[in-house]
């Protein structure tokens, strides 16, 4: 479960807030168990078990597995839904610079290619058909707010937007992303590629592709069973080096792009031929997961 410094995420800050509901979970990641159970475990009365699991229940941190038939009547078993829980901070640079920001959309590529399963979503419907490769060169494509595939890449070329006497100072590409498995798996490792001027900047392991809890944007008709929210990652590439989010990628600067000599700046995002971890990509755009938006690209400049 990913959380963020606002109102949303309050109720569950609010359902950790507690000594005994904190139990309870470590209770429910040994095994699976009722109201009763866990009551005369922890020597507290059901009455008030059943609150503390309601809470937990509306935060979205346990879910009902099942129920049975027992000598007080229906009996639930409750389980944990997550296993683990990351807290994101707002993250600020402050640079003596000025920026200039480009919107990618998602279905702009000018290039890709991509292995089933592979698919592009709007905010209305699946475009085209499931796993049909072809849908990434349909007209429909335009409108693209969610983007995956098992293997390969999209590329986006856009003008450069720095005048001869502007100088740039840091490239940073800001997405949310993750890995693609067939339905989900919270679990599944994948190395993603970055590329820019068709540059190799660095590679970073995507942990998973979530579903342990709906994405803020991910709209109703999209099956809770499928991806529902990336992480949102800023790729930045500065005079020294390029790093992800504050983690050292590569030793490529900005001298290695040759920024200030090209009309254009291509961006690649994809599963390298090498990658040990082939686990595909999904990108998330302003209708899909938890951030209003679509790539960004921003160059500080002086």
């Amino acid at each position: 479960m990913q959380l963020y410094l606002d109102q949303n995420s309050l109720i569950v800050y609010k359902a950790l807030a507690s000594e005994t509901r904190l139990q309870i979970l470590n209770h429910l990641a040994d095994t699976p168990s009722t109201v009763s159970r866990l009551a005369q475990i922890m020597n507290i009365s059901k009455a008030i078990m059943s609150r503390h699991i309601k809470i937990l229940e509306d935060a979205n941190l346990i879910h009902l597995s099942k129920t049975y038939a027992s000598s007080d009547g229906r009996e639930k078993v409750y389980t944990l839904r997550v296993d683990k829980i990351n807290i994101t901070f707002p993250k600020k640079i402050y640079l003596p610079y000025k920026k200039i920001q480009q919107e990618i959309k998602l279905g702009y590529f000018s290039d890709f290619s991509a292995t089933p399963s592979c698919g592009l979503a709007s905010k209305e419907a699946i475009i085209g058909r499931l796993d049909d490769p072809r849908v990434f060169v349909a007209n429909e494509r335009i409108h693209a707010s969610l983007l995956w595939f098992s293997d390969g890449y999209v590329e986006y070329r856009i003008p450069n937007p720095l005048e001869s006497d502007q100088h740039p100072e840091m490239l940073e590409l800001s997405l949310e992303i993750a890995s693609e498995f067939p339905i989900s798996n919270n679990t599944w490792p994948s190395d993603i590629s970055f590329y820019i001027n068709n540059i190799n900047v660095g590679t970073w392991t995507s942990p998973g592709n979530y579903s342990d809890v709906r994405g803020k944007l991910t709209p109703k008709w999209w099956d809770e069973k499928y991806s529902q929210y990336g992480l949102l990652k800023h790729l930045r590439i500065t005079h020294n080096d390029t790093g992800m989010d504050g983690e050292k990628l590569s030793d490529i600067s900005l001298e290695d792009l040759h920024l200030e000599s090209s009309p254009f700046i291509t961006v690649r995002i994809g599963i390298a031929e090498n990658a040990r971890n082939k686990g595909g990509l999904t990108i998330f755009g302003e209708n899909f997961g938890n951030h209003p938006q679509n790539i960004l690209l921003s160059i500080f400049y002086s």
